[in-house]
């Protein structure tokens, strides 16, 4: 009975989360200060692309590092 829905969530954790859970977590961050930004009238499109590429040059100086 429970070994399909732990399989999804196993999933979802793995997809999301993944080998660096510090991306995922700067992404949400990312989103949730977007909301807040769009919801005091201030564009904020911008926001999560610049996160994702900070991230992404933060991930591959770590991954080059080991």
């Amino acid at each position: 009975m429970w070994r399909w829905p732990v399989a999804f969530a196993r999933f979802w954790y793995h997809f999301i989360i993944g080998d660096d859970w510090t991306v995922a977590a700067a992404v949400a961050v990312g989103l949730i200060l977007t909301a807040l930004l769009n919801s005091a009238q201030i564009t904020a499109w911008w926001l999560v692309p610049v996160i994702v590429i900070a991230m992404l040059g933060l991930s591959l100086r770590r991954a080059s590092k080991t």
